[in-house]
């Protein structure tokens, strides 16, 4: 029963607003984070809106524009 729990709530996750994944967040050089993102980033997009978080660095994001 547990298990089943588990998987219906990853299912609603993955469905859920505009989530990415993982994957998008890794390839674009950031960091999926639960919570908030730390000092020095920002939140891209989400891995798994709205609990898991898509941070990237500060110092990335200024020495691409």
């Amino acid at each position: 029963m547990g298990i089943l729990v588990l998987v219906f709530i990853f299912i609603s996750l993955t469905q859920h607003g505009d989530a990415h994944g993982p994957d998008s967040c890794n390839h674009g050089g950031g960091l999926c984070r639960m919570g908030s993102c730390v000092s020095g980033e920002y939140l891209a997009h989400y891995c798994f809106e709205p609990v898991i978080l898509c941070c990237k660095n500060l110092s990335l994001a200024t020495s691409e524009s």
